[in-house]
């Protein structure tokens, strides 16, 4: 698998039984605490080989930062904190990489493994399928309005579990009747979700009322806490979806928010959602919603249609 589809990762056949999944992934800080933006950025990263039904093996850090600007202790503390999410998801750190650059960059290059039967790919969704989202949306709109001191601390607890916890049901999906899957990050629900949808050449119809959320999300898109990424995702996307068109000005911006480390979203066939569903929530998932269904799709229809 390459880049054909726009997948999460690419994947290398090594024999009959085994393939390796290879991703590269960073970011600029999203939290001012560098233990916290290292767990996030982390998590974000890995996040690549759970979308693709893979088990992360290694990872190697990649950052970038002033010279002279940033103590080490900072940096250290960047990488102390992506050392712990990595050991919790069973992941050797085996070194990096740093360069100089005019600000705070981190991320990870990791390397998977998967079954070559078992590859969960963004372009395999069945007509019939149920569509399963497996974190809430918000957190890029929480990001802007925590820069902006607007968070309650119960709020700001609420982004900061969601961006370190990890997609690591992904490696089971397969095997619970899951067809298709990929995370939900910088392109938001819709974009991500016109990738699956386009590249299956199915119509997905998602009902916006089922779509779990991070505290005051759509509350604060509706009242500005947006980034450029929001403004790109809704231009990109286009007449390829549909909305109502007395949808709420922030829920439109929710739909179109950039996720930093955000949750899978899995087509999975009809008769097996109860059982993914409850997979999901035992391993400590923060979602497990049914948002939608998989349609054939329709000559002149969007391909991406939300229900208000």
């Amino acid at each position: 698998m390459g880049i054909e589809t726009s997948d999460d990762a690419g994947v290398y056949r090594l024999d009959d039984e085994r393939a390796i999944v290879v991703t590269a992934d960073f970011i600029t800080p999203v939290v001012d605490d560098p233990r916290t933006f290292g767990r996030v950025a982390a998590a974000n990263s890995l996040s690549d080989v759970y979308a693709m039904g893979g088990r992360p093996l290694t990872a190697l850090n990649l950052a970038g930062y002033p010279q002279g600007q940033v103590p080490p202790a900072v940096i250290a503390d960047v990488f102390a904190g992506a050392g712990e999410v990595c050991a919790e998801a069973g992941c050797a750190l085996a070194g990096g990489h740093t360069v100089r650059d005019d600000e705070v960059k981190f991320g990870l290059s990791v390397t998977g493994i998967v079954h070559p039967d078992r590859i969960l790919r963004n372009s395999t969704a069945r007509v019939g399928d149920r569509l399963v989202l497996t974190k809430p949306l918000g957190t890029g709109a929480l990001i802007a309005a925590n820069r902006a001191g607007q968070l309650t601390p119960a709020e700001y607890e609420a982004l900061v579990t969601c961006m370190t916890t990890l997609n690591r049901i992904g490696a089971d999906l397969h095997a619970l009747g899951a067809h298709a899957a990929t995370d939900i990050t910088g392109f938001g629900l819709t974009g991500h979700g016109l990738e699956m949808a386009a590249g299956s050449g199915v119509q997905l119809v998602i009902d916006t009322g089922a779509i779990p959320q991070l505290p005051r999300a759509a509350e604060l898109c509706g009242i500005g806490f947006t980034c450029g990424g929001t403004k790109a995702n809704a231009s990109f996307t286009g007449e390829a979806i549909g909305l109502p068109d007395d949808l709420d000005p922030g829920m439109v911006g929710l739909l179109h928010d950039p996720q930093t480390s955000g949750g899978l979203l899995v087509s999975v066939a009809a008769d097996r959602c109860d059982e993914l569903c409850a997979a999901i929530r035992e391993q400590g998932a923060l979602a497990a919603a049914v948002i939608g269904e998989v349609r054939p799709a329709v000559t002149g229809s969007p391909y991406l249609l939300f229900l208000g």
